[in-house]
């Protein structure tokens, strides 16, 4: 029986690639000379710090321009709040979101049973989805119909067994 898996994973390799960029940008820009400003990436958690708010949000926007130029979905990033620092200075954490929990599970597994074609079936596994059918082509109806839905996080479709 034709199966593959619905997982939400991110290169971390690429995510490190787009942080050097961005702080070598950070370092050489005019606009972002004294102010401190710095992107520090830790585990699945990027540390954002500047001097004031709209630099911060300057740091954002060109931390997000290297992400899509390598790639990475901006589904994959969870803004934390900005939070006062020290010395007047502001940060921010952004989390990277990696697997599929439970109820994007559910949310997926409601839009198969919904959407794809009859004898399609769909079972969480850990951090993945599982989906299963009889032929190739109701698969791969159903993997055009995943694309075209937004479950708030990047899908991809992988360990395809015919």
């Amino acid at each position: 029986m034709p199966t593959f898996d619905v997982v939400s994973q991110v290169d971390m390799q690429e995510v490190r690639n787009a942080v050097d960029q961005a702080q070598r940008e950070l370092s050489t820009r005019f606009d972002f000379k004294g102010t401190g400003s710095s992107i520090e990436l830790s585990g699945h958690e990027l540390h954002l710090h500047s001097s004031t708010e709209d630099r911060l949000k300057a740091v954002v926007q060109v931390l997000e321009e290297k992400l899509v130029r390598r790639h990475v979905s901006l589904k994959a990033l969870d803004h934390g709040r900005v939070e006062e620092a020290a010395k007047g200075t502001v940060r921010q954490t952004i989390a990277l979101k990696v697997g599929v929990n439970a109820d994007q599970a559910r949310a997926i597994n409601r839009y198969i049973k919904d959407h794809a074609p009859k004898g399609v079936s769909s079972s969480a596994q850990a951090d993945r989805v599982r989906v299963q059918a009889k032929k190739r082509d109701d698969l791969q109806a159903t993997i055009a119909a995943l694309k075209e839905a937004d479950f708030g996080i990047p899908l991809q479709f992988e360990n395809y067994r015919d």
